[in-house]
């Protein structure tokens, strides 16, 4: 499975680096990487696997692994190698032609007498750096051609004569045409787009059966959200079907309410399966095999206590009942275990594999214990359950599921998942692994995620803190935007842990051109205006709500001689500044008053390019609207829990931010769910209407921005 570079040609210093770096990688093993361009200002330089974070280094790191042996610095040059990437990135690139002079003379004089950075006959990683850095440089140009540092020029050009620096400006400039004639088609930029061409094995175009299996024991979080779309993705590219099941084998832990609340979401998200089915449905057929196993010596009772069961695991050691007779098997499973008796509630039935296989999960697996929480379908009529190792294998290949799609983390039991249908003299079913969605500072088990529930650490399972599909809808990311960002990391293998605001970048794509803009102002402070060309009474005008989209429609604005504005901005004011009120005019500050307020003039014929503070601004009448606005911090202060750590220890004190403010009129009109922009201020979701008291409440939409305001946030 290829890695994914994302190169934005539009970015103030374009990424030739890792542009060079990967096109050395497919030099020496062919699609290494899938280069992939977009042309958004707003997007970072570049990304690798999604990760806008050591991309240079992440690239060179894969063309040493497929090969490109010359690019690994040897130990005695590693640091400087680290220095001249260090140089190239961040005293290279800069366009103050006096300090680049002072870079460019140092690297001249590294070059003497040198072919390449680091010495010797072959280019290096510091070398695709430096090279990629004056490229990317729009100074450097006439510095070289005129070889102002004559080393530097001759070691430029030594390089551009090889095809794979030279033709790496060729390469991004042929792509950047072919996204502009796609826009200009009216066709959508294909922006961060994952690479979907993986080969299933045997597949065929209309037989392709997959299967998204959930465990009804909580509401769908973001990574079940990836693994469902994946194998919708792949049951429609193959034109085959996709079964929605619903793994309902502990009822310990599952409820009506969750799987009910999965089957909305999983709507929401656009994906409804071919058929929607039950393991609890094949109970009897999975009894009927487990018996089967016993009959033939596969399978046998063990009444060993749990934690001593665990350590023989552990240490490769046979059980006791092992050896069992299958007399004996059959007589605690099919009566005692069955029937949930005392002595049955002692055993559980383990698959005879290899108890000290190197691989543990074939180390006797658990494949049926005894439960007495009667089941939510199937109620009291059974006292023992399949594990989750024995049910999904028999369920996918009694279904006709021809290919399992499932995370990463399952894949050292993929030989017990093949283990189980042979044993069972079942049809193969094919496994692809891909990597699961990790966050930071984000939890994503269900067991930890009811914890927090439990412990009242969140009000419910769609807090706007949680990454569950209620939670971060609730949040402000629409279905669309959601869907945008799993199928942008396709079934990739590759396992990282992604920053939120890359998800939110996504979302802001889909809000920003349709959100309407509304004002909010927190700790009013009042002006009035002396003028007697400003509305002496409040004066009622209709507005675009969106500027750039007028289809958006209108909204009132009030205009009046008393405005309020944000305190934060009052405090930036000084005597006699003229500021602009947007959407109105300037503003000339006569006086400044003991009490806080300020006195002004209004200068309507006055240039806005030229104030420095534009100010966002609401009639002071009784008409601005209550309304609090609501931000959040992660609930972890930690990037990653590493194992053995609790992440107990490692929660955010406080992650609720309310700010008072008001709202322009128009916010009595908003309906629960309505995403807006309060200008300057942010994306918001209306979460709330007014009730006990309590006002509007909107909730903040991150717009993929870094943001370290509370200290944890990012």
């Amino acid at each position: 499975m290829s890695a994914t570079l994302v190169i934005n040609g539009k970015a103030p210093v374009v990424a030739y680096a890792e542009l060079i770096a990967a096109r050395v990688a497919n030099s020496v093993a062919p699609g290494t990487v899938d280069v992939q361009f977009v042309d958004d200002k707003k997007l970072p330089a570049a990304t690798f696997n999604g990760s806008a974070e050591g991309t240079f280094a992440a690239v060179v790191a894969a063309a040493v692994s497929a090969g490109a042996s010359s690019l690994a610095a040897p130990a005695a040059l590693s640091a400087a190698s680290e220095h001249w990437t260090q140089v190239a990135s961040s005293e290279l690139v800069i366009k103050n032609f006096q300090k680049l002079s002072q870079s460019l003379e140092l690297l001249d004089a590294q070059l003497n007498l040198r072919t390449f950075v680091l010495g010797g006959l072959q280019y290096s990683a510091a070398d695709i750096a430096c090279w990629g850095a004056l490229r990317a440089n729009g100074m450097c140009g006439s510095i070289i051609k005129n070889k102002v540092d004559v080393n530097v020029s001759r070691w430029y050009t030594l390089l551009e004569l090889d095809p794979l620096f030279g033709g790496a400006h060729e390469q991004l400039t042929k792509a950047l045409q072919d996204l502009k004639k796609a826009a200009s088609a009216g066709k959508k930029k294909e922006v961060h787009k994952a690479n979907f061409e993986i080969d299933l094995p045997d597949a065929k175009m209309g037989e392709v059966v997959t299967r998204f299996p959930p465990e009804p024991s909580g509401y769908l979080h973001i990574g079940h959200a990836k693994a469902a779309l994946l194998n919708q993705y792949f049951a429609q590219e193959y034109k085959g079907k996709l079964i929605i099941r619903f793994d309902d084998t502990n009822p310990s832990k599952e409820k009506e309410e969750f799987q009910d609340s999965i089957l909305e979401d999983l709507s929401l998200l656009g994906i409804k399966g071919d058929r929607v089915t039950y393991s609890s449905d094949y109970f009897q057929e999975m009894y009927d095999r487990c018996v089967a196993m016993i009959k033939e010596g596969k399978a046998y009772c063990d009444d060993t206590p749990t934690e001593k069961m665990r350590e023989e695991r552990m240490d490769g050691i046979a059980s006791a009942r092992r050896d069992r007779s299958v007399e004996e098997n059959l007589k605690i499973f099919t009566e005692e275990m069955k029937n949930g008796t005392e002595e049955g509630m002692k055993n559980c039935v383990r698959a005879k594999i290899d108890y000290a296989a190197l691989n543990k999960t074939l180390r006797d697996p658990v494949i049926y214990r005894c439960n007495l929480t009667p089941h939510h379908r199937t109620g009291s009529t059974w006292k023992i359950y399949p594990t989750y190792d024995f049910c999904v294998p028999i369920v996918d290949s009694l279904e006709g599921v021809t290919h399992a799609l499932r995370t990463i983390e399952y894949r050292d039991r993929n030989a017990q998942y093949d283990w189980m249908l042979d044993a069972l003299h079942l049809r193969k079913v094919h496994i692809w692994d891909f990597a699961r969605v990790n966050f930071v500072r984000t939890l994503l088990s269900k067991r930890k995620l009811q914890w927090m529930v439990d412990k009242d650490l969140v009000g419910s399972w769609d807090d706007p803190r949680f990454p569950t599909v209620r939670g971060v809808r609730r949040r402000g990311m629409t279905v669309e935007g959601l869907r945008n960002f799993v199928l942008s990391q396709g079934p990739s293998r590759n396992v990282i842990n992604l920053e939120w605001n890359l998800i939110w970048a996504f979302n802001k794509k889909i809000i920003d051109p349709v959100a309407p803009r509304h004002t909010a102002i927190a700790d009013p402070v009042k002006i009035h205006i002396t003028s007697p060309d400003a509305p002496q009474e409040p004066k009622v005008e209709m507005k675009p709500k969106h500027k750039k989209n007028p289809a958006v429609g209108e909204k009132k604005v009030i205009f009046y001689k008393d405005i309020v504005i944000d305190k934060a901005d009052a405090d930036q004011l000084e005597d006699n500044e003229e500021a602009t009120l947007m959407d109105w005019g300037n503003v000339i500050i006569t006086k400044k008053n003991a009490d806080g307020s300020m006195d002004a003039t209004l200068n309507l014929d006055g240039d806005f390019k030229k104030t420095k503070h534009k100010l966002t601004w609401l009639a002071d009448t009784d008409d601005v609207v209550p309304v609090d606005l609501v931000d959040f911090d992660h609930l972890l202060s930690k990037d990653k829990i590493e194992e053995g750590e609790s992440f107990e220890d490692y929660l955010t004190p406080v992650t609720e931010f309310h700010t008072a403010a008001i709202g322009d009129l128009n916010v009595k009109d908003m309906k629960v769910g309505d995403i807006i922009q309060f200008e300057r201020k942010g994306y918001y979701r209306l979460d709330a209407l007014p009730k006990d008291g309590k006002p509007y409440t909107f909730f903040t939409i991150p717009d993929g921005k870094a943001s370290n305001k509370y200290g944890a946030k990012k």
